[in-house]
């Protein structure tokens, strides 16, 4: 099965190889035909601590690493990891 990857910003680097990732969402409201805006934090495991916050980044599954960290930072292309 396809690992999935999704695009948000870097909330937060305060835990060390841990970043909080926030994923942003639109979708139509089905009912009231209106589009709304969702967002949900993940935590990511950024085994160099490179992230800063604001950054723009990818995260994909992973195979769970701790009770909350199943994601993983992708490292952008042209960057080493």
């Amino acid at each position: 099965m396809p690992r999935r990857i999704m695009e948000g910003v870097v909330v937060s680097t305060k835990m060390s190889k841990t970043a909080v990732v926030r994923v942003d969402r639109t979708y139509v409201h089905p009912l009231f035909k209106k589009t709304v805006r969702r967002s949900k934090h993940y935590h990511a495991h950024d085994e160099n601590n490179s992230a800063v916050e604001g950054q723009r980044v990818s995260i994909q599954e992973c195979p769970p690493r701790s009770k909350l960290k199943c994601w993983e930072i992708v490292p952008a292309e042209g960057q080493s990891a």
